[in-house]
């Protein structure tokens, strides 16, 4: 798989791939890491890339001209490019949408600045628009990373341990149960705190059915919604 992003600031990308899983990854060759930075295409001596918005309002917005033939160079030189941009007014990314991305050979995720990107641009290239939430950021850099996160973890070899995945939040509808480190009891300040002794005794049938029982139990209590939905399909 290869990634790339388009972003004025790239640099507040590229530190998140110099450690723990995905620094792995991408030295193993799994997957390959591409920046593209809209400035380098602006014809004005100053590199500008904002200018005010037409018929007026707030802030700026990114020129049409430079991002347009930024992408359409990645357009005409990548095979299968498959163009992602974040907006807060989009639909929301889900676990169900990192799982099919991860198949896909060439992501590209277009980063926004100022008050956004030109509309003109969406229409042009964009495959999918994704939103991580009800709220607003100065730019889609940190979007884009939770995104692409969430979607290589789900790529073949990136995570130590597949099973890891199974048995993650989102799966069958459910959170993902409560989860403990060794020791069985843990003292603090005269007060000891206790996990389930279950989990220690290597009987894993009713370890699986302890982990269910408590995955249900998280969900009911943190997402109502998504144990409706769990129940529905049971």
């Amino acid at each position: 798989m290869k990634i790339t992003f388009v972003s004025l600031f790239p640099h507040l990308i590229e530190f998140y791939f110099k450690d723990s899983i995905l620094a792995k990854a991408l030295h193993k060759g799994i997957f390959s890491l591409d920046f593209q930075n809209p400035r380098s295409f602006s014809k004005d001596k100053y590199k500008k890339v904002d200018d005010y918005k037409i018929g007026g309002g707030a802030g700026l917005l990114m020129q049409i001209a430079p991002l347009f033939e930024c992408l359409e160079q990645i357009r005409q030189k990548e095979k299968n490019p498959h163009f992602i941009f974040l907006s807060p007014s989009a639909k929301s990314f889900h676990q169900k949408d990192a799982k099919r991305l991860s198949q896909k050979s060439n992501l590209i995720f277009v980063c926004g600045r100022y008050e956004g990107i030109d509309e003109r641009v969406v229409e042009e290239f964009a495959n999918e628009l994704f939103s991580v939430g009800d709220f607003i950021l100065t730019g889609g850099e940190l979007p884009a990373l939770c995104l692409c996160d969430a979607i290589l973890r789900n790529v073949n070899g990136v995570l130590g341990n597949s099973q890891s995945l199974e048995e993650e939040s989102f799966e069958n509808q459910l959170l993902e149960a409560p989860s403990f480190a060794k020791p069985l009891i843990f003292e603090k300040n005269l007060k000891k705190f206790y996990a389930n002794s279950v989990f220690l005794k290597g009987n894993h049938a009713k370890i699986a059915a302890l982990k269910n029982t408590l995955a249900s139990c998280k969900t009911k209590f943190f997402r109502p919604d998504l144990f409706l939905e769990h129940e529905r399909k049971i």
